[in-house]
């Protein structure tokens, strides 16, 4: 069944199609639903057509009356790894770029990193990963992009991709969109996003000499929220529209 009519998404935390209990909160006093209102639900990147049996203060019953035939992720695998920004920035971030399509994100402990975060990594994480599901179900993705961890330059370096992007201060000709036309097989890509101010050089070589590909983002000086946007968007274009 393939449907048109956008409806209210939500991730099962199950095979059972179970959702959480934040979510039936959201169900039964943000939306105010009823008996025979239908949602969608994803598990395993597939949407099921769900109507409400039931409905209680606290608990939502429904049952599965169809799997919906739509896929609305990018035809490749995009990773930005961006550095490390403060809390309302990064939030901007990860809402946004969820919605232009991500697969995932690394955040980046960079040199010029302004932001520290010292025992709160795990809490972190979890409020982050809340903030992308929340966007996944309203931009009805097929799949919730996860923040994989903190991670110095060093390891991200040694990552394995099939593309491994830097956006460079020092680069004046190679942009991202040259990079893509001219490349083949490129079903996964990450993407190095430095702080305000740039990576530093010892940062750049490191990640070339482990064979990521320094780009241009052009003339414009680009803030570090803006800078993944416009990759992602650069990326729709050339992929998907």
């Amino acid at each position: 069944m393939k449907m048109v009519i956008n409806m209210q998404r939500y991730f099962a935390v199950d095979k059972d199609l179970n959702i959480s209990d934040k979510d039936k909160h959201h169900i039964i006093n943000v939306m105010r639903m009823k008996i025979n209102d239908k949602i969608e639900i994803v598990y395993d990147e597939k949407v099921y057509l769900c109507e409400i049996n039931d409905i209680s203060k606290k608990d939502v019953s429904y049952s599965v009356k169809d799997i919906i035939d739509v896929n609305n992720e990018l035809p490749v695998k995009v990773t930005i790894a961006v550095s490390l920004v403060n809390e309302k920035k990064l939030d901007f971030i990860l809402q946004k770029c969820t919605e232009l399509g991500i697969y995932d994100f690394i955040l980046v402990s960079s040199d010029r990193s302004k932001i520290k975060i010292d025992g709160k990594e795990n809490k972190k994480i979890d409020r982050w990963n809340t903030i992308t599901k929340e966007a996944a179900e309203q931009s009805h993705r097929n799949i919730k992009p996860i923040i994989k961890g903190i991670m110095p330059i060093e390891e991200v370096s040694k990552l394995d991709y099939d593309l491994k992007l830097t956006c460079s201060t020092k680069e004046n000709e190679k942009t991202i969109k040259n990079v893509l036309q001219n490349s083949t097989n490129c079903d996964r890509i990450i993407i190095v996003v430095g702080p305000e101010g740039g990576l530093t050089i010892s940062e750049e070589e490191k990640l070339e000499k482990n064979g990521f590909i320094p780009v241009t983002l052009g003339n414009l000086i680009l803030r570090t929220e803006t800078v993944p946007m416009y990759i992602m968007s650069l990326i729709n274009y050339e992929v998907a529209l």
